[in-house]
């Protein structure tokens, strides 16, 4: 039986840290190599916070009426076929989040041998994801305090950047009134292309739709972790990359991957790196915490309806789900040695979208038939939020075909490979 203990706090923590990784402190240097526009650049990151919103508001209502951990999985599994809520899962399993985990966690490691040379960093990934998947295994409740603590701190630290940022010396001009050429850029091939990576950034505001089973409230709670975490995160990706124009001169950023190392510096002086490579260290963790926290609760749930997944299924005397933290750990593991989760994650882009994409079309399948709950969250905007959504992914579905052939292949061929997969396991004992 499963103990509901998990509040507004923890739900809202998993959405924020699933969300915030290295991907803000990266992504500005290409952006700006054709994009000069300040007011088209925040423009850019706040169309991308909107589109976010749109799917958590979608994501609220259909978690009001199914109130089942696992998320996409056990979304469309109810809203169209057992076989498509497998195939969510099997990818949520794997790539959603067991090789984001083991992404984070060579990335903290990554930043921690800049400030010791030396250290193994395969070594160090895998003890983060060891770390975390005990402590999440033991104990819900130090787990969710864990997640939450890990969450303020990088909101915190994230905040301290932004504050001490305003004192730089050298403060860059940064327009935020919109101009002729803002708007030019802003209707302009690479605004659209640059849309695509902030979108990427803002990945996980629908979090907490996978512990939805495991709320105290989660009629009230559910909406308000998806709403207060995409929100927060879009206001701090907003002042971060305000911050970054305001201390680092646009032609100093352009074509540039490490943005926060270089506003680092502006802000800092020489020991800026060296800051910010700690910074970073700090914020991952919390982002390895949330994905080992989130992917056993779709193995269980998978477990829970297929027997040939049941061992998944089996919790321990505190209604965890040890089984499949033991599997999501292994697989983290085998990432982490192999170094093939980013092949992985190439190929199954495509994929990702188009569940999430399908999940919040699913939407209109619910008002159709008429399972809106009297006391459910009812999605805002409805049906401009979902529309929405769903014509910036299918435009992003279209270039990523277009300009990813074979790897959007690779995703539908992984994908009939799921309904095959499905049909041959579903009866296996």
């Amino acid at each position: 039986m499963i103990t509901k203990k998990l509040g507004i706090l923890t739900a809202s923590s998993l959405v924020i840290s699933s969300m915030i990784g290295t991907g803000v402190f990266t992504s500005l240097g290409f952006q700006v190599v054709d994009i000069k526009s300040g007011f088209a650049i925040l423009f850019l990151w706040l169309i991308g916070g909107i589109v976010a919103f749109c799917g958590a508001v979608c994501y609220a209502e259909l978690g009001s009426v199914y109130k089942r951990s696992g998320g996409e999985y056990n979304l469309l599994r109810e809203l169209y076929h057992p076989a498509l809520g497998f195939v969510a899962g099997w990818v949520s399993i794997t790539v959603g989040f067991a090789a984001p985990a083991s992404l984070a966690a060579i990335a903290l490691a990554s930043y921690l041998s800049t400030i010791i040379p030396g250290l193994p960093e395969n070594h160090i990934a895998a003890v983060t994801i060891l770390l975390f998947g005990i402590i999440h295994a033991q104990s819900l409740q130090l787990g969710s305090r864990i997640q939450n603590v890990t969450t303020v701190l990088k909101v915190v630290l994230i905040l301290i950047f932004i504050l001490v940022g305003f004192g730089v010396s050298i403060p860059q001009e940064v327009i935020l009134t919109p101009s002729s050429q803002s708007w030019t850029e802003i209707a302009s091939p690479p605004f659209a292309v640059a849309l695509i990576y902030v979108s990427y950034a803002y990945t996980g505001w629908n979090s907490s739709i996978y512990i939805i089973g495991e709320m105290k409230e989660p009629n009230r709670d559910l909406p308000k972790s998806l709403f207060l975490g995409t929100l927060i995160v879009m206001i701090l990706y907003l002042m971060l990359n305000y911050i970054f124009l305001y201390t680092v001169p646009i032609s100093k950023l352009a074509g540039e991957l490490e943005v926060g190392f270089l506003s680092g510096q502006a802000i800092f002086g020489e020991l800026g790196g060296v800051i910010i490579a700690i910074a970073i260290s700090i914020l991952l963790l919390s982002t390895v915490s949330a994905y080992v926290f989130l992917g056993p609760r779709v193995s269980k749930e998978l477990g829970e309806d297929m027997r040939a997944f049941r061992l998944l299924a089996k919790t321990n005397a505190k209604g965890i789900p040890i089984n499949a933290y033991i599997f999501s750990t292994i697989l983290s593991l085998v990432f982490i040695y192999t170094s093939t989760f980013e092949q992985v994650l190439l190929y199954t882009s495509f994929l990702l979208i188009s569940i999430t994409t399908i999940t919040v079309t699913g939407i209109f399948v619910l008002r159709l038939k008429g399972k809106i709950q009297s006391d459910g969250y009812k999605a805002w905007g409805y049906p401009f939020t979902p529309v929405i959504f769903i014509l910036v992914s299918l435009w992003t579905l279209i270039f990523v075909a277009v300009q990813q052939p074979f790897e959007s292949g690779v995703s539908v061929g992984i994908f009939l490979l799921g309904i095959v997969l499905y049909f041959v396991t579903k009866n296996k004992v």
